[in-house]
């Protein structure tokens, strides 16, 4: 068993793919619409995707908590940095253990997708 993707439904498409381009890292590998009113998004780095999902005219939550997709990332404090200089909402760094550092930011929807620092 393989661990696929994780769906996202997003409120604006162009806005969320922008994000998990431009913040994440990721790319784009398809997008397509499989009926009227519908509009699907895969991105990725390596095996594991991020699929966005669009319908017109759904209602979303908001703020999603509970729930974060987590990233590796090579120097927390400095991505933290640029993320809030750019408007981002993130939270403050936590620091679990003497060996991991992280912190959060919000998606254009709400979602919290966390960024992670192993500092082995």
């Amino acid at each position: 068993m393989a661990f696929l993707w994780t769906t996202v439904h997003v409120k604006d498409i162009e806005t969320s793919i922008k994000f998990y381009e431009e913040v994440v890292g990721l790319t784009l590998r398809r997008r397509f619409s499989p009926r009227s009113g519908q509009e699907l998004a895969f991105l990725g780095v390596g095996e594991t995707e991020i699929e966005l999902i669009h319908y017109e005219g759904e209602m979303l939550p908001g703020d999603i908590e509970g729930i974060s997709i987590g990233f590796s990332c090579t120097d927390a404090d400095a991505l933290k940095l640029n993320l809030s200089e750019a408007g981002h909402k993130v939270s403050d760094m936590v620091m679990p253990n003497p060996m991991l550092k992280f912190f959060i930011v919000k998606d254009p929807d709400g979602v919290n997708v966390q960024f992670v620092q192993d500092l082995r």
